[in-house]
Parts: structure tokens; sequence; C-alpha cells
């Protein structure tokens, strides 16, 4: 490689030459002292400071990525090593603020100045110091609230396919989220990874618009910004987040769209490396990769604030079985599907309840959380709609005049919960009590007898009043 050299304005371990560069990765003789995850400046000789990270040390060769663009490097480009990890400055002033995939102010501020500085890794949550999460966020959104409740420290992640409106589903809950019944910080922290143009522009106006912007961090990495830069865009993300809410009391909402171009990014890399191909082509590390991002949800013992986090991703070809949502799923508390059929006719937001879960959604309702008929009132419309869903799909082969009288009935239910209850406006912002008087109206078209998993007392306190309303709507 050579001796190191001197240059007044790189202090450090210095050296000149690149063995090999493919793309966003260089590739360097062994250096004595480079360690994993260290950062890396290449100047290059249009004299341009470039930053990068070490991603593989061996007795051979040292293997780094470059964040930005790479066009440009050239062999003789001088390396300084900096001997420390990526590290961004923390602050309260980064609420309300906006930045790129590399923590560069893009709001026309000024870059945060704080000596306080985090690892964007963080540090893994010591197990025996979590606490289970067991209060209930309200989004305004039907389908959620009621059916698939987000709880404080939850990892929820909404899994959609290209095409359907998950961005306009992640705004409102961005606009909307909030902890009920409490004086207590709320903040959002958004990422995006691999944004187009024009959603970057939708999801800024949004935040404006509503105000949302005000207790909101927005980290942005465009489509046309380097693949890269995708790996460190949640990461730091949900430092940030992490800072807001164990050291600043905040509880903080995170949401990371989209992981599946995260993943993409992962796969180019290890392509780029020569590494062994595991399923689908991704790497083989892909699942605990993942994990060192959702398991930095929770909340920890002696902390006032939590971390929730909703990681949004798109299903290639609609494959739940396809890698990046298998193993999200095995990571994460349950999943939010959204359904192209029901996009397809006019419902928004597009949830498909029935294979939708959260498992967490039990400690987080009843009595002093959301409301005391909240959990049957859950299970009673699963269970109604499953079997209206079953006679739409017999009335496909049958017709509608082959079923028999209650398949009828179960038939107009599933058309009056998906209209009623999970259709709701953009900008319908529904408390949880509205979201749970109007199950009692859907359920009001059915017979008393049909509700079998709900309690006589809980029928007589809120069915029949829901059903005289319901039938005054209808007149």
């Amino acid at each position: 490689m050579g001796l190191p050299i001197k240059l007044s304005d790189l202090e450090g371990k210095v050296y000149r030459g690149i063995r090999e560069i493919r793309g966003s990765l260089v590739v360097l003789d062994p250096i004595p002292g480079v360690v994993f995850d260290e950062i890396i400046r290449i100047r290059a000789p249009d004299g341009i400071d470039r930053l990068g990270r070490v991603i593989e040390v061996s007795r051979d060769f040292v293997i780094a990525q470059v964040f930005g663009d790479e066009s440009g490097l050239q062999h003789d480009s001088i390396v300084k090593f900096t001997g420390s990890t990526f590290e961004i400055p923390v602050s309260p002033d980064v609420v309300g603020r906006m930045f790129n995939g590399r923590f560069e102010p893009i709001d026309g501020l000024p870059k945060i100045s704080s000596r306080d500085t985090r690892d964007i890794n963080g540090n893994p949550i010591n197990p025996r110091a979590r606490e289970y999460p067991n209060d209930f966020i309200q989004t305004g959104i039907s389908a959620i609230d009621g059916m698939l409740s987000l709880v404080r420290g939850q990892k929820l992640p909404i899994f959609s396919e290209s095409g359907l409106p998950h961005n306009r589903v992640a705004a409102q809950v961005a606009r909307q989220a909030t902890i009920l019944g409490r004086e207590e910080s709320f903040a959002l922290v958004f990422a995006a990874m691999g944004l187009k143009h024009d959603e970057a522009s939708y999801f800024i106006s949004q935040f404006r618009e509503s105000g949302a912007i005000d207790r909101s961090v927005v980290i942005l990495n465009l489509a046309d910004d380097p693949a890269i830069e995708r790996l460190i865009t949640p990461r730091i993300a949900l430092t940030i987040a992490e800072y807001l809410a164990f050291e600043q009391d905040y509880h903080v909402l995170t949401i990371l769209t989209d992981m599946t171009n995260y993943c993409e990014a992962l796969r180019e890399i290890s392509a780029a490396r020569e590494e062994v191909p595991g399923r689908g082509g991704y790497p083989g590390y892909m699942y605990s990769d993942l994990a060192t991002i959702y398991e930095r949800a929770g909340i920890v013992k002696g902390k006032k604030g939590s971390l929730t986090q909703m990681p949004i991703l798109t299903m290639p070809g609609g494959d739940k079985r396809h890698p990046i949502p298998d193993l999200t799923g095995y990571i994460t508390e349950g999943q939010i599907i959204l359904s192209r059929d029901l996009h397809s006719r006019g419902i928004y937001p597009p949830i498909n309840v029935l294979p939708s879960l959260s498992r967490l959604m039990r400690s987080g309702i009843g009595p002093d959380k959301t409301r005391d008929d909240h959990k049957e009132l859950s299970d009673q419309l699963y269970d109604a709609y499953s079997r209206g869903v079953k006679a739409r799909d017999l009335a496909r082969i049958v017709g509608e005049m082959g079923l028999s009288d209650r398949e009828r009935l179960f038939l107009k239910f599933a058309d009056l919960f998906e209209k009623r209850f999970i259709n709701q406006g953009e900008y319908e912002n529904r408390t949880i009590e509205e979201t749970l008087d109007i199950g009692w109206e859907v359920l009001s078209i059915l017979p008393p007898e049909e509700l079998t998993r709900v309690r006589e007392s809980t029928i007589e306190k809120y069915y029949y009043k829901a059903k005289a309303a319901f039938e005054g709507i209808e007149k």
C-alpha cells in the first residue's frame, strides 16, 4: 500500500492507493489496526472528499463502501482512517428537521451542532431491562385501531404491493398517531429509503401542511441517491429515535419505508463483495441484519419514553413467502396486509384484516385503555367478516340466489363492514370510541343470536343502542 503520507488537511492514518474499485466498493491492501465499521475519508484526484465505511477486514485485504457518488475515484486516491465508527450529533433540536440519508440538512437550516454524538448502530437493549408493551396508540384508522391495535413499544409492519397506497397510509398514521389520555411528548421519526422525488414531495407537503413536521424528524434517501446510503438511513433514524425516547422522554413512532429497497441494497452490496447468495439471491445474514433494525424498538425499565416501529415493505409480486416479508414476519409482532382486491373496489385504506395480525393487541386494549367491549367486538367482527367472505366466495360459484338466507345475511355484513368500517377518508381521524361505535353499527344488521363471541351483558350494553342509531341513519 505504501507508507503513510502527511497532509495538513487530512490528519491521522493516511494512505495513498486503492487496489480495486467495484462500483461503490473499494478494495485496499491489508492495513494494521483497521477495524470493522471504521469510517474512512477518501480524497480523489478531483479534490472531492467522500465518506466510506469499512465492511470487511481480513489478512489479505480491506473492503470499504463509499457513501455518495463514487464516480471520479481513482486508484491513486488518498484514504484516511478516522479510527471511529459512523456517529451523528444528537440534540433536542433535531425535532422539526429534515435530513438526507447521510444526515445532512435538506431544509435550509444549519447542521446540528452538538458535542453529544451517537454510533448509528446503537446498543442492544438487555432483555431483562425491557418492559412488556401495554399502552394503546391511536392512529385514527378504524381497521388498525379496532382490529389490529398498535401498542407502544411494538414493531408492527405494513405489507404492501407496488401500486397500493401504502405511502398514503403511512402519511395518515404520521399525521394522526397519538397516545390517549396523557400529556406526554409524542414524536415521529420518518425514514424513507429509495423514495421517488414525487413521493418525497408528497410526504414533505403532508408533514408541513398538517403541522406534523413540528413534532417530526424526517430522513430521506431518494431513488437517485447512492443505494449504499440506504443501509445507514434506517440506522440514523433509529439512533435519533433512541435518543429522543430514552434520553428526552419522548414516545417515538418510527416509520421506515420501504424496507424492500433496503434489502435490495443489501443484496447489491453482497453481490459486489462476491458473497455466496442465499435464498432469493439475498445474503444469508439478511435475517440477523434486519433484526439489528427491528429489535431496536421497545420500552426500557426506568425510562419514561418508548420506541415504536411501523416498517413498510412492498412484497415483490404480492408474495408473502418472499424472503423479505417472510423474515420480517418472524422478527416483528404481527403484520398489517394491504389488499389489491379492496383497493380495486375503491376501499381506502385497503387493509385486509383477516390475514393481518397484531400479536400485542390484547395487552393494549380494554378498560382504562380503550373500552371494555373492544376485545369482544373485535373477535365478533373477525368471525362475522370471515363468514361473509366465505359466502362471497361461494356466491361466485353458485350465484347469490344459491345462498341460504343466513349466508346472504353474512354476505351483506361483509359488504357493509368494508364500506362502513374499513373504508374511511384519507384525512378522517376517528377516535377509538367512534371506531368501536361503527363496529357495533355494522354488527347490528345481524340478529343477536349470531353474536356468539360476545357476552350477553355486552350485547345489552352496546348492541341495541347501536341498532337503533343505525336504523335511524338508514331511514
